[in-house]
């Protein structure tokens, strides 16, 4: 078609490609407009294959284009500006589109950068499901090797603009963009709201020509009709075999042929990354994963979520003449009845599913679970908002989303299932991952939303009279049942089909469904009621003990001397710097998601208190939390895997202490290596001269006895090997009476002896009167220590 006008495209390509080099990003779109409004079709026909990639980057991801997605207007406003205005639906790039689609130009798009499951399909030369590939796969004569779709423009320019989303993953992201206000974002709204409006229609094309006529766009292929939207259960069903050829296909339907292709185009590069059969395959640990979304890109397809639902429930009340809806419903209203079930559900549960299975245990998931709460609160995106009350009480949802409820029975319980197990692998202690809980828990709570999930799932129990055989979904009809069971209701009848059709079409006819309110889900309920009371005294007792540690901290913390240090224990944790604030927001989301699950579950509320005793009397006599799981044995003590469960998620820990020699012990950071070692040979050398005399010493009954075994023994080292969990025959080492002179090697202890004696000659003390002073101090000291201390019998040790 353009061929006589090859040599004039080549030199504006070439004169646009030298102007990306060499003029601003401004000036260049400036230029661009001016020729998209003054060059004809036949001549920008050669130049929008390398137009769109300079724009969204190529689809191997080496050249990253205008870099939407990090384009924000924080940080560059003028570029922001104008790439939004360029790319507007209204705007110069989409008026070229228009241009070239009235001429019906086609491009190529290379099969290999499809989806998975579709470019495997397509290879295997089988028609995908997917009506937008139909009539466009060019299958080339030397075998499967460079397979292309042809595309018109306004298809070409949006399977760019998708798949940018998923190709340009190495693009130079900085650590300060927000995924939710980059220009890619943006666009993806306006591009929604401008081809799906929630009010009106869809807008027309865009005038590009002087006079004002609107370019009529490419014709629908007849091959694949938009036909069947009015049916409710079967058209969704016809899902799963190629669309047939229908004589009389709606013309009205062409207006919104934009609708259909955007929303197919956004679905597939976004969601259909994942077949059924490819699901069930990852299941294997084995297997290694083909794609694997981020968190931007999931934002994004909460984005999509959140506008089919606005989009879906925009649509109009059903007359209540059958015959009078199927006469004035327009293509636009058709097309929201089934926008959901038939394009959305069956490929965003398969991506749901692979990411509640596949993604980190770690805080990015809460992108993934609002996309998916979103898509189960629709709701929340109804024209009539409820009034905001004072009281942040749940609203009841109304029995009118009962049928979207039990036509996506399996978004609610088998995801929720999904969810649980996660929970139960994570550390509830994070205020993060608490608060997941809690959104989980608080949204499945609002009222009379277990009720009908319940209820959807006592119809698809029901028994098989009404569905005889199991027959294949393709032959299955709503009247079926009511002809030969005519004591059946018919509204139970119809609801029942469409819950067993959904889950069978989804899960296949041999899935074994798990009730969401059955024992086996319950016990999982009652699992993380159980790791959520623990970790609510996990993080009680991180609180107890930060605010002794900042009660007991003096001025001579800054030489990292703390209590801690003193006796040799570890108590630290990488929970404790999580701070007193947010430890207090996780105690609250544990507490409300404890209160929801009692509420979706009728939990026995003497069941949760027992277990909530059973938590806290955890303590032993020394107030420290319970020991991991273990079992005894010859060795003493081996974790079970319980137990090894409780110390990598912070619920319960060992009090690692030094037990050995309190003198051999390892230097620590707020001693002078020098003076330990010194010290500790003068110290050994008057154990060697004197052990007798303090052994007889020690051995006195008296005042004086006592004394000196406050003084010359250690009765907590002993205190600490006899409740330790794994050291069981060590109580008999016993080192004896000694000196230990190791803490005037103590950084604390020798700034303090230097300020007493730097403060003492201003009340005129000298340094022997000061020394003097000292020692009395001390001996006062350890004279009321000694009456006051217990464990004094030398025989204990």
């Amino acid at each position: 078609m353009a061929g006589p006008h090859l040599q004039q495209p080549s030199f504006l390509l070439a004169t646009l490609k030298a102007d990306c080099i060499n003029k601003p990003f401004v000036q260049r779109c400036h230029d661009l407009e001016t020729v998209i409004e003054e060059f004809p079709a036949k001549e920008l026909h050669g130049i929008f294959p390398w137009l769109v990639e300079s724009i969204f980057g190529s689809l191997d991801g080496i050249i990253v284009g205008w870099n939407l997605r990090c384009l924000q207007g924080r940080t560059n406003p003028t570029e922001y500006s104008v790439a939004l205005d360029f790319l507007d639906p209204s705007g110069p790039m989409m008026k070229l589109v228009y241009k070239l689609q009235a001429e019906e130009y086609r491009y190529d798009f290379p099969v290999s950068y499809l989806p998975g499951p579709v470019k495997a399909s397509i290879q295997e030369q089988v028609l995908p499901e997917c009506s937008l590939y139909h009539n466009k796969v060019q299958f080339p004569s030397s075998g499967g090797l460079g397979l292309n779709l042809a595309l018109n423009p306004f298809e070409y320019y949006m399977f760019y603009f998708a798949i940018s989303l998923i190709t340009q993953k190495n693009s130079p992201v900085t650590h300060h963009v927000s995924p939710s206000n980059s220009a890619y974002f943006i666009l993806v709204d306006t591009y929604l709201k401008c081809f799906l409006p929630t009010e009106g229609s869809v807008l027309p094309p865009p005038s590009s020509n002087p006079g004002g006529a609107i370019p009529s766009p490419a014709p629908r292929s007849p091959a694949v009709p938009f036909t069947s939207y009015g049916m409710h259960h079967t058209s969704l069903l016809k899902r799963h075999i190629a669309h047939q050829p229908s004589v009389n296909a709606d013309p009205a339907s062409q207006e919104i042929w934009r609708s259909e292709t955007l929303l197919q185009i956004f679905v597939e590069m976004w969601l259909h990354h994942y077949s059924l059969e490819m699901y069930q395959k990852m299941q294997s640990p084995h297997v290694k994963e083909s794609f694997k979304p981020t968190e931007e890109h999931v934002l994004v397809v909460r984005l999509l979520v959140k506008h089919l639902h606005a989009f879906s429930n925009s649509l109009k009340p059903e007359p209540l003449s059958p015959s009078a809806h199927s006469h004035t419903a327009s293509p636009l209203e058709e097309f929201k009845r089934v926008v959901i079930p038939r394009f959305v559900q069956e490929k965003l549960y398969i991506f749901l599913q692979h990411c509640f299975g596949h993604w980190p245990l770690d805080a990015s998931f809460r992108a993934v679970l609002e996309m998916w709460l979103s898509y189960l609160q629709p709701w929340r995106y109804a024209p009539e908002k409820p009034p905001q009350s004072a009281e942040p009480l749940l609203r009841s949802v109304s029995e009118k989303w009962a049928a979207f409820i039990q036509e996506n029975l399996l978004m609610y319980t088998k995801l929720f299932v999904g969810f649980l197990n996660r929970a139960l692998r994570t550390d509830l202690v994070s205020p993060k991952n608490a608060l997941m809980v809690f959104r989980v828990a608080k949204v499945f709570a609002q009222p009379n939303l277990a009720e009908m999930i319940l209820k959807g799932e006592q119809l698809f129990l029901e028994p098989e009279l009404v569905i005889p055989h199991r027959q294949h979904r393709l032959f299955m009809t709503p009247t079926l049942g009511g002809s030969f069971f005519s004591s059946w209701p018919p509204t139970i009848t119809d609801a029942s089909f469409k819950v067993k059709s959904h889950v069978y079409s989804l899960e296949g006819q041999d899935f074994q469904y798990k009730q969401m309110f059955g024992t086996e889900v319950r016990n999982l309920v009652l699992k993380l009621a159980q790791l959520i009371c623990q970790a609510q005294q996990t993080a009680k007792s991180i609180s107890d003990h930060s605010a002794e540690t900042m009660a007991s901290q003096s001025f001579f913390s800054w030489f990292r001397f703390t209590p801690s240090e003193m006796n040799g224990s570890y108590t630290g944790n990488d929970l404790d710097e999580i701070g007193q604030d947010s430890i207090k927001k996780t105690d609250e989301y544990l507490e409300k998601a404890l209160e929801y699950l009692c509420q979706i579950f009728k939990l026995n509320e003497a069941q949760l208190t027992q277990m909530m005793m059973k938590c806290g009397t955890a303590q032993d006599e020394n107030g420290k939390k319970q020991l991991p799981d273990c079992i005894e044995s010859e060795d003493g003590l081996i974790l079970t895997p319980l137990g090894r469960y409780q110390i990598i998620n912070g619920l319960r820990r060992f009090e690692v202490q030094y037990q050995g020699d309190t003198e051999l012990q390892p230097i620590r950071s707020y001693e002078n290596a020098t003076l330990v070692r010194l010290l500790f040979r003068l110290s050994s050398v008057l154990n060697e001269r004197f052990a007798d005399q303090m052994d007889v010493l020690c051995s006195r009954e008296d005042f004086v006895g006592r004394l000196c075994r406050y003084h010359l023994t250690n009765p907590h080292l002993v205190q600490k090997i006899r409740y330790s969990p794994v050291v069981k025959d060590r109580t008999s080492q016993n080192w004896g009476p000694r000196i230990s002179l190791r803490f005037l090697a103590s950084y604390r202890t020798l700034i303090s002896l230097l300020m007493i004696y730097f403060i003492a000659p201003w009340f005129y003390i000298g340094p022997v009167g000061c020394t003097f002073i000292i020692l009395i101090g001390y001996f006062l000291y350890a004279v009321i220590m000694t009456f006051f201390s217990e464990g004094w019998k030398p025989h204990e040790h």
